[in-house]
């Protein structure tokens, strides 16, 4: 590739993130995902003239894209509620993921009967995976109840790794005309087990090399290493990369809390945050962006003949998981009593929001561009591959939040189910610790106190936690003018340490030593004010 391809393409990535924020700024005024804000602006990029020419490279986008939005993703997912609600996630990620594919293949077969089997199944491999990077991307601008926001973004970081080995058993059988059902499944068992071993592997090495690292910088690196080794490494040992990913930050995140210190927390969230905005708006850009070489490939007039067939896939691919959903939740209770007593039928709002929330994404269309040159109805599956995509992200995505307003649901108050402390009790439960240490090491044997003002000031804030937690409601108003009064005391100590840097009476040392200090006391307040 020539130097000037090179530029010109450097020059469109610096595009793309100035239309980024753009396109974020007006999704936002819209009241609109910016996912789906995102995908327009990309389509609206692909017919700029003049624009150089783009196409995605299926390899690179999964090895970029994908592992570090993984490891993102489940490094927050808390692994006791995982754990718990493994079964449900796993007849979404695996049995919905079959079930759609079975049922977009046989419906592919009939819309386009010259289309082999084989291929037929391999589309609806490809599409039959809500995407992880959607659905974290539209669920987190919604409230829902914690265990459904669970349910819906654990199956999005597992339902990847069935569709992919889905996929590849359909290429397989395509290529060489053969279909083992043993055969494949003892493959997807492979591929999956093999994938939670390396990635546990990866984890437990990546959690050793973490202790020892004391520099925020090199320690942040470090786990931008482990998404992407996970990844890679897993791959090249024939496993599933994504199960290896998941499972190294399932096991990251829930070891963070011991491995990382305050500063080295506190700036990889920061810098973490700030990639995944990044990554997530660029996939969602590039897939508007790639309608232009699905055009060049068919033309106009030939995409408006296949729109009857893609309007059949889109609605089986929605159709399937509503399906499945209803199934799976009402015909085992129906048919067993004691699961009946044990787990009631949930509201029928549960079912309708988690159903209609199967947004598709980079996976489904970076695996169709993998599909071999020359495989058959390639175009054609790549044509519906980004209709379903389109289709899901623009109307379920903008129409979920709408959804569940419609449907009563409401985001419940976080820690205050199944007997669990709620914010509050578990503050003044730690407020009462700490203070216990400060006294141990402050008592001295003649009865006096060597460090009193901690005493004081550990005593007051364990009393007034205490305090708070019990008449929680009744004091939070006088709660919140406390610390909007210290916000308020913040504000004018930030104004006056730049008046004194900008009058030369303080340099630059002493301004970002006061600003981290000021900082730190803000975010505290802030956290108090916005409460739990």
């Amino acid at each position: 590739m020539s130097h000037t391809t090179n530029v010109a393409h450097f020059d469109l990535f610096v595009i793309l993130l100035a239309t980024v924020v753009g396109l974020e700024l007006a999704a936002r005024r819209l009241k609109m995902p910016p996912a789906a804000a995102l995908i327009l602006g990309g389509i609206g990029f692909a017919f700029i003239p003049g624009l150089p020419d783009f196409e995605l490279d299926p390899d690179l986008v999964l090895v970029l894209f994908l592992p570090p939005l993984l490891l993102s993703s489940s490094y927050f997912t808390p692994w006791r509620e995982f754990r718990k609600n493994l079964w449900i996630i796993l007849q979404l990620a695996v049995g919905a993921v079959g079930f759609t594919t079975l049922i977009v293949g046989l419906v592919a077969h009939w819309v386009e009967p010259s289309l082999p089997w084989a291929a037929c199944f391999a589309l609806g491999a490809i599409v039959s995976p809500p995407d992880a990077v959607a659905a974290k991307a539209v669920l987190q601008r919604l409230s829902l109840p914690p265990r459904m926001v669970l349910l819906l973004e654990g199956e999005s970081l597992v339902n990847d790794a069935s569709g992919l080995v889905l996929f590849r058993l359909a290429v397989a059988a395509a290529l060489t005309g053969t279909f083992s059902v043993g055969q494949a499944a003892v493959s997807f068992g492979l591929l999956s087990v093999g994938g939670i071993v390396a990635g546990l592997f990866f984890a437990f090495v990546t959690d050793f090399m973490l202790r020892r690292l004391t520099d925020a910088h090199m320690a942040i690196i470090g786990t931008f290493l482990a998404a992407w080794i996970s990844y890679i490494g897993a791959e090249a040992a024939g496993f599933s990369g994504v199960l290896s990913t998941v499972a190294c930050g399932l096991v990251l995140g829930w070891r963070q809390h011991e491995v990382f210190s305050a500063n080295i927390r506190r700036e990889a969230v920061a810098v973490w945050g700030f990639v995944v905005f990044i990554l997530e708006s660029l996939i969602f850009i590039l897939i508007g962006l790639s309608l232009r070489s699905i055009v060049a490939r068919f033309g106009w007039h030939a995409m408006l003949e296949l729109l009857p067939a893609a309007a059949a896939i889109v609605v089986t691919v929605i159709i399937a998981r509503f399906v499945w959903i209803f199934a799976s939740i009402y015909i085992p209770r129906a048919l067993i009593p004691p699961l009946r007593r044990l787990s009631p039928y949930p509201p029928f709002a549960a079912p309708i929001i988690m159903s209609w929330a199967g947004m598709r994404g980079v996976v489904s269309l970076a695996a169709a561009l993998s599909l071999p040159v020359g495989f058959a109805g390639r175009d054609f599956i790549m044509a519906m591959t980004f209709v379903v995509i389109l289709v899901t992200i623009l109307l379920q995505g903008s129409t979920l939040g709408v959804l569940i307003r419609r449907l009563g649901v409401i985001k419940l108050k976080p820690n205050s189910a199944n007997g669990a402390l709620t914010i509050e009790q578990a503050r003044a439960q730690m407020a009462t610790v700490q203070l216990q240490a400060v006294k141990k090491i402050s008592s001295q044997k003649d009865g006096s106190e060597l460090h009193p003002r901690l005493v004081e000031q550990y005593g007051y804030r364990a009393k007034a936690s205490l305090h708070f937690s019990k008449a929680e409601d009744e004091l939070r108003p006088r709660r919140d003018e406390h610390f909007s009064t210290v916000l308020a005391a913040i504000a004018a100590g930030r104004v006056e340490i730049i008046r004194m840097h900008r009058a030369q009476e303080i340099d630059d040392a002493a301004l970002h030593a006061l600003e981290r200090q000021l900082d730190l006391e803000e975010m505290n307040a802030a956290e108090f004010l916005e409460g739990p």
